[in-house]
């Protein structure tokens, strides 16, 4: 075979390699939903974005004859190194054909680059953290993924394990039927009611006239709740609230719920329209009319993907993520919503897992973290 030439990128072209390489990788395969081109382009470190303020991202393409055939990229978190006190170093943006010798080449590079920054250990695939796309999908290949969520073929597994990664954790995704929501309220209306009278909390939606605002607010809420979860750290100030403007325009306030204690915010859940649908209909760009087809008609999505129901702390043994799941299922069903996704879930989290297999949820897919020692 012609031989393998892997390279880190540098110039304007193989940036633009870099990003369209999966257009022509995943040409064939129904399932796939290119990511929002602009937003990639952040992601990477290709343009502005809050993350690499304080880290820092090298990616490399593979080459045969010429021709592009994987791409990867090393990001060095170095919030993570200061949590904690682990000198681990991840890889992100992971796509390969179907060839070890390709992706032993690109994993060998990302671990060159970090043992040149004396990084020894190496954890991913991370998207480039676990606050955005994070883990290698390894079961639930059948269907396209939700909004914000990864897909990758079924070979990826084969490959990364054949280099030597081995599993560190799974993260799950839930699917249900919206059905199943009023048999589920009513069995949890007189629980949710006996604690939000017992600690007098108050629900309240998005707040229209300072939207900006209440979605940092909400995401400052993701960040101190997890505290103790596994690999977390928490987003900058600066990211939450370049986190909060893009999504501006994709939530929608009925779906995003705060509890408040004294006037204070305590816990919030978040959901999503699944906009993966749209995405594809204009292959991820925005401009020029990209985003009105994206935004136009909310109502006419009917899938949702929750994405997290996070409470500070000091009130998570009270119930009221509970009362929070409670309370935003009249506004998903008004709303028109048919199915769900409750993605992700970590493997570890037993006390959600088993609440939404009681609540009659399936478990649909599988996505995998990887950690080489």
């Amino acid at each position: 075979m012609p031989d393998l030439v892997v390279r880190p990128v540098t110039s304007r072209r193989e940036k633009k390699q870099f990003l369209e390489f999966p257009w022509t990788l995943y040409q064939d395969d129904p399932n796939w939903t290119p990511p929002l081109r602009g937003n990639q382009k952040e992601m990477v470190g290709y343009r502005s974005h809050p993350f690499y303020a304080d880290n820092e991202a090298q990616t490399f393409l593979a080459y045969r004859s010429g021709r592009v055939c994987g791409r990867v990229a090393a990001i060095l978190n170095r919030k993570h190194i200061e949590r904690y006190s682990e000198r681990r170093g991840f890889f992100g943006f992971f796509e390969c054909v179907d060839d070890q010798e390709v992706a032993n080449g690109l994993l060998d590079a990302v671990k060159e680059w970090f043992a040149g920054r004396d990084i020894h250990c190496m954890r991913g695939p991370a998207n480039p953290s676990m606050n955005y796309e994070v883990g290698l999908l390894v079961d639930g290949f059948d269907s396209p993924a939700t909004f914000m969520m990864t897909y990758n073929p079924p070979y990826y597994a084969r490959l990364i394990e054949g280099y030597g990664f081995r599993k560190a954790q799974d993260l799950y995704a839930y699917w249900g039927n919206l059905e199943m929501l009023p048999k589920v309220s009513a069995k949890l209306k007189p629980i949710a009611k006996q604690i939000i009278e017992h600690y007098n909390i108050k629900l309240r939606t998005l707040d229209k006239s300072r939207f900006v605002q209440d979605v940092e607010e909400f995401l400052s809420i993701f960040n101190r709740s997890l505290t103790a979860h596994w690999g977390f750290v928490p987003m900058s100030t600066a990211e939450v609230r370049r986190v909060a403007q893009g999504l501006r325009h994709l939530l929608v306030p009925e779906l995003a719920l705060g509890a408040e204690i004294d006037g204070q915010l305590i816990g919030a859940v978040l959901g999503m329209p699944d906009y993966n649908p749209r995405i594809k209909e204009i292959d991820g760009r925005l401009f020029p009319f990209g985003f009105l087809r994206l935004l136009r008609n909310k109502a006419g999505i009917k899938r949702i993907r929750m994405i997290s129901t996070n409470v500070i702390p000091e009130y998570q043994r009270m119930g009221v993520g509970l009362v929070l799941m409670h309370g935003l299922a009249p506004g998903a069903l008004d709303f028109g919503f048919q199915e769900g996704e409750f993605s992700w879930v970590i493997e570890s989290n037993t006390l959600s897992r088993g609440s939404l297999e009681k609540g009659g949820a399936k478990l649909t897919k599988t996505y995998r973290i990887y950690d080489l020692e």
